[in-house]
């Protein structure tokens, strides 16, 4: 039924199918039972959280926190809300969205469009059990988008159970351009000082276009700046050759398969820099319990995923579980916390 039910929904255009996904999941998501408990082999403890399971749903879904419900009575070991903005944005002209099926791939420019901070904080307030994250950004026509992200998290970060702070995606002009040095130095200083004392997890998240002085940059100004974690990778502006779908050539970032391998590296490149000092979540390209797994062994202690959901649906989790587990099991690990950067050199 559940195969069904995505293969009808993928007869729509990509952003009216994401539309119906969120609402019949925030409709439904309520109502439905609490999931089984997972294999304690894949609880994960970051974040001074304790995780079910590493497998969570990526940014970009859930953008006004409305299906986050669904997605954690799905299995999911959590959920990460948003971007949110401080005020409401329609964001980039349609068409915005494109499915690149012969590639398992994704294209969006969809420019931070959600409900904005204050409709946001309301849902938050009634969310119940569960790990949920926030992602902020900052509006595209702002005049100060340092004081966008602190007034986000000022607003926000009470009503989640950590923060990311969004400063990778390639469809709002100019907003990559924070993480360089003395912007990305500025940023962070606000945020920790708007934190204050209060123990909320701090995250930064990255993109994968980013060459070996860029990171050395990031990791330097995130260790100095006390934050709690990174999330590795925001979709990719490169368009590899091996792209066959007619809408490859579309502008936007690219996610799905042909990202598993640039964020893994990248992933990898940030472990090697950050060490074992904070959490590291991956994300691009992961649709199997083997590509979980490759993550996890270049470090990432969390997985998220989104791309992979729109091609196989909420069943998918499961089946990550599974796989997930032999791939422990197959190279003698009783945890995932074993496993994590199993490939970087000590």
């Amino acid at each position: 039924m559940m195969d069904l039910a995505v293969a009808a929904i993928r007869l729509l255009p990509p952003e009216p199918a994401h539309k119906l996904t969120v609402e019949l999941a925030a409709r439904f998501g309520p109502f439905l039972p609490g999931p089984g408990r997972d294999d304690p082999r894949l609880a994960v403890n970051a974040l001074g959280l304790s995780f079910p399971n590493p497998f969570g749903i990526a940014a970009g879904f859930d953008k006004n926190a409305r299906a986050f419900r669904f997605m954690l009575k799905m299995g999911m070991g959590f959920a990460e809300c948003g971007t949110v903005t401080p005020r409401p944005q329609p964001g980039n002209p349609k068409p915005r969205m494109y499915r690149l099926p012969q590639d398992g791939a994704v294209i969006n420019r969809m420019g931070f469009d959600n409900d904005g901070m204050a409709v946001v904080a309301e849902r938050l307030k009634r969310r119940g059990k569960g790990i949920v994250g926030i992602n902020i950004g900052a509006n595209k026509d702002s005049a100060d988008r340092i004081a966008d992200y602190r007034l986000g998290f000022q607003t926000l970060s009470a009503l989640a159970d950590y923060v990311t702070v969004n400063i990778s995606s390639p469809n709002t002009p100019g907003l990559r351009g924070l993480q360089n040095r003395e912007e990305l130095h500025r940023l962070l200083g606000v945020l920790v000082e708007a934190r204050g004392a209060a123990k909320i997890p701090l995250l930064l998240k990255i993109a994968p276009d980013l060459d070996e002085a860029a990171l050395d940059d990031i990791a330097a100004e995130v260790l100095a700046a006390g934050l709690d974690g990174m999330i590795v990778t925001n979709t990719t502006i490169a368009r590899p050759e091996t792209l066959k779908s007619p809408h490859a050539g579309q502008t936007g970032g690219l996610s799905g398969k042909p990202l598993f391998v640039p964020s893994t590296y990248i992933l990898r490149e940030v472990r090697k820099r950050v060490g074992s000092k904070i959490v590291l979540i991956g994300v691009g390209g992961v649709s199997s319990g083997a590509e979980a797994y490759a993550k996890i062994r270049a470090g990432a202690s969390l997985v998220q995923l989104y791309t992979s959901l729109v091609y196989h649906g909420a069943g998918l989790i499961p089946r990550l579980k599974r796989e997930l587990l032999a791939c422990l099991a197959r190279d003698g690990f009783a945890s995932v916390a074993e496993a994590v950067g199993a490939d970087i050199p000590a």
